[in-house]
């Protein structure tokens, strides 16, 4: 009997008829059906296709490919909740439109309706044409002061459990 390799939805284990969406519910990307997309905010994934390159043009270099975020884009800090909220509110302080706005950072103005709708998370470099356009912070990161004053805490991690357990038999 041949093995059913048909796409199953993540979420209701049925086949997959048509089109896949992928979702994002609670923090977790699933591949869904056209029904159960509706439980989640759909995630938009990068074009896979590559540019073509013309006979005596140099191969892109994978630094000029975007990538998505992972942990490691974390460590500046992370991106405030109300990051949507902060940059409608700046930009409306200035009296301009979400075009206005998309003129003066040289971006596309459907760009930023899905930022502001919080549809989208802005990459580093729209995070920074962002701040220094408005002039607000978009990034959560503890200041000095409050790093000076909280005392430090020593947390004991999994191998020092493991080392105190072995110590103690």
């Amino acid at each position: 009997m041949p093995k059913d390799t048909s796409p199953k939805c993540e979420l209701c284990g049925g086949k997959i008829q048509g089109p896949s969406k992928t979702v994002r519910v609670e923090g977790a990307e699933l591949v869904v059906c056209g029904q159960c997309a509706k439980y989640g905010t759909e995630v938009q994934k990068p074009q896979t296709s590559r540019p073509v390159r013309g006979p005596g043009q140099a191969p892109v270099k994978t630094s000029q490919i975007r990538r998505q975020r992972d942990v490691f884009d974390l460590i500046e800090g992370e991106i405030v909740e109300d990051y949507g909220d902060r940059i409608r509110r700046a930009r409306m302080e200035k009296g301009w439109t979400q075009k206005d706005l998309a003129m003066q950072i040289k971006e596309k103005e459907l760009l930023i309706k899905k930022v502001e709708k919080k549809d989208l998370i802005p990459e580093d470099d729209l995070r920074r044409k962002l701040e220094k356009t408005l002039d607000i912070r978009l990034i959560d990161t503890p200041s000095e002061e409050e790093k000076a004053g909280k005392p430090g805490r020593i947390v004991p991690t999994l191998g020092d459990v493991i080392s105190i357990k072995k110590v103690h038999k």
